[in-house]
């Protein structure tokens, strides 16, 4: 008998179906026991969000600065896990202040010691340095990753900019003025997603984990798109400069965080609309004399490697 623990935080619920749909197998199998645990905040983030608050979360998502989490029940934690399969969402190119918080918790490091994990990630389309960062995460832990599913939203960048933004601040996932495609993850991708859960079941029960990523990659468990990994380092590096800046100033005054706030929505509106075409049209032109680079990192960011 394998002992599974799947290990989320979700606050539209978009994640919950993701993970629920992936490990479906998982719950089927008769020599599988499946714990399921959602991580809770003290203070829980509201759903849909408040402009304000969503712009207000950046620094501390950026610089994955912890806020309190309930504890995780003793029931789980007097278990040995012989597996961790760990869902968390991007916020900010970074992974959701929930899930660092977990990982700033103690209880992390008794779950995850000597433990195998599989990441699943839902995403609008940045997730690569997010995962970069939960390496070093779960690293820190002393966890091996040895599986990683990305669900992300299909759609060209500026259409899915709209459609999230609607569906974060009202709370609707559906189709924006009747004529913008439903914001997320397709349901046609969830609920296709329990063919990783089947990936998952045999490699589990053969006690193979070591080629488990490479038969994920092989179902499209990951596709890496060149000029997202691009976008990502370069916004990782801006944000980076405001984060910090607008930490700084919070320390000093509430009125004084809040104008660098605004100040950074204005950054954002002119980054996606401006700054990122510009970016795209440059890693065009320079496609073919980076095409081995491009080649490597694509390789990279779809294993489980750690550089």
């Amino acid at each position: 008998m394998k002992n599974i623990l799947v290990l989320h935080y979700s606050q539209s619920g978009q994640l919950t179906e993701i993970v629920n749909n992936i490990t479906m197998p998982l719950n089927n199998s008769k020599n599988i026991k499946v714990v399921h645990h959602q991580i809770e905040m003290e203070t829980p983030f509201a759903f849909p969000w408040k402009k304000k608050d969503f712009l207000d979360v950046f620094p501390e998502s950026f610089l994955q600065i912890p806020s309190k989490i309930k504890p995780i029940p003793q029931a789980i934690l007097n278990q040995k896990f012989d597996l961790v399969i760990l869902g968390y969402s991007v916020w900010y190119l970074s992974p959701s202040i929930p899930t660092n918080s977990f990982f700033c918790n103690p209880e992390a490091k008794q779950l995850l010691a000597n433990t195998p994990v599989i990441t699943v990630i839902g995403c609008r389309n940045m997730w690569i340095m997010a995962q970069e960062k939960m390496k070093t995460l779960l690293k820190g832990c002393g966890s091996k990753l040895v599986g990683n599913i990305v669900l992300r939203d299909r759609h060209i960048n500026h259409i899915s900019v709209i459609t999230i933004v609607q569906w974060m601040f009202t709370g609707k996932k559906k189709k924006y003025l009747g004529i913008f495609p439903k914001p997320g993850v397709s349901q046609k991708d969830i609920d296709e997603s329990s063919r990783f859960g089947n990936t998952i079941l045999d490699h589990v029960i053969n006690n193979n984990l070591e080629d488990l990523q490479k038969n994920l990659v092989k179902e499209k468990a990951v596709l890496i798109k060149p000029f997202l990994v691009l976008a990502d380092k370069r916004a990782n590096i801006l944000f980076g400069k405001w984060a910090k800046l607008i930490h700084s100033k919070g320390k000093i005054s509430i009125n004084k965080r809040a104008i660098w706030i605004k100040m950074f929505n204005y950054y954002l509106l002119f980054a996606i609309w401006i700054i990122a075409p510009v970016v795209f049209i440059l890693f065009l032109l320079t496609y073919l004399p980076l095409s081995g680079k491009i080649k490597k990192d694509k390789k990279y960011y779809s294993s489980v490697e750690i550089k």
